[in-house]
């Protein structure tokens, strides 16, 4: 009876080491891959599961996004500039049965993807564009990345790129293109001041000869603003008219001493 009683107590004591075993707990944001006899069977859900010892394999997927820097590599634009650059990537696991079945390593290939892309994309692209249009490369990384790791249950949500580390000669001569355009800018304006001043004197003067009254008070308030200022000094302007009746007096009396 004893030795039943023993049996018994060894039996259930490997049926409790065996259930220990199997019980897995899936937590919220993971999955968890079952191969059974080591062919694909479920997904298991988030969760206190079974799985069967030595029949079952469970591999458990983190479903969370994933942010990836990818390494700065030295690339040279399609106008012969050569950058620095490096972007984040940002993809997660959307099918857990692809992510395993389908690429040995899903986080190497996204990475090793992600380089190759890097280097593709900006390598069509001019230094201008890099700099200007950062959207538009950001998101062409991300539909050719996202289709290419999409057969592998993984979506790439976006991509940045991070830095564009430019060469010291290539700053200093943007910065020397840069103040000439400003120059190039100041030059414009101060022109076009000009002509929209002579314009208006133009105005003006044909406005004021339309009227001899008005070339009269004119001139009386130019008096009037040089006498505000306090000089010691008084500009007195003279009518071309008035010049004109002296000359003509003046050539009177020389003709008549001839």
């Amino acid at each position: 009876m004893g030795e039943l009683y023993g049996a018994v107590g060894i039996v259930i004591f490997f049926f409790l080491i065996v259930v220990v075993n199997s019980v897995r707990i899936i937590r919220e944001w993971e999955r968890g891959v079952l191969l059974r006899f080591g062919r694909f069977d479920h997904v298991k859900l988030p969760g206190i599961r079974f799985v069967w010892p030595v029949v079952d394999k469970l591999i458990v997927i983190d479903t969370r996004v994933v942010t990836m820097d990818v390494p700065k590599q030295e690339i040279i634009t399609r106008d012969n500039v050569s950058v620095m650059v490096d972007a984040v990537v940002f993809f997660q696991v959307m099918n857990a049965e692809y992510a395993i079945t389908k690429v040995e390593n899903w986080v190497k290939a996204t990475s090793l993807q992600a380089q190759t892309t890097l280097r593709s994309v900006i390598g069509q692209a001019e230094l201008d564009e890099l700099l200007a249009e950062r959207d538009k490369i950001n998101a062409k990384l991300q539909s050719i990345i996202d289709e290419v790791t999409e057969p592998w249950g993984i979506k790439v949500t976006a991509v940045e790129v991070r830095d564009v580390t430019l060469p010291d000669t290539m700053k200093r001569a943007m910065a020397n293109q840069a103040e000439t355009e400003r120059e190039r800018r100041a030059k414009i304006i101060n022109a076009e001041g000009e002509a929209q001043a002579a314009q208006k004197l133009i105005e003006a003067a044909n406005t004021i000869s339309q009227n001899p009254q008005a070339l009269q008070l004119r001139y009386l308030q130019t008096l009037r603003e040089i006498g505000m200022e306090h000089n010691t000094t008084i500009v007195f302007p003279m009518p071309i008219d008035v010049i004109e009746s002296f000359k003509k007096v003046l050539d009177k009396f020389s003709s008549a001493d001839k």
